[in-house]
């Protein structure tokens, strides 16, 4: 997974496509954003400050992080889960 291909990721989960801002900061939104280093950061961005911040080393860790957590919140809304009969 890296930023090409997130959206496409997200989607699959209903992760609506505005929640998630790729390469820019945007309100309302998580934000995935490459530093000067080469690192990563990953942030919820509301009102102009940043939120659940996190520093990665690679942008697949930085855009496997950020699945996950949207993933788990999709879990937690009960908007994902387990199939019928996977049990």
């Amino acid at each position: 997974m890296n930023t090409q291909s997130i959206h496409r990721w997200l989607d699959v989960l209903g992760v609506p496509a505005e929640v998630v801002s790729v390469g820019a900061e945007a309100d309302n939104a998580w934000c995935l954003m490459p530093v000067e280093d080469n690192g990563w950061e990953v942030f919820w961005r509301e009102q102009g400050s940043r939120y659940d911040w996190a520093r990665f080393s690679t942008e697949q860790v930085a855009c496997h992080y950020l699945f996950g957590r949207l993933a788990w919140s999709q879990v937690a809304r009960g908007a994902v889960g387990v199939l019928p009969g996977a049990n």
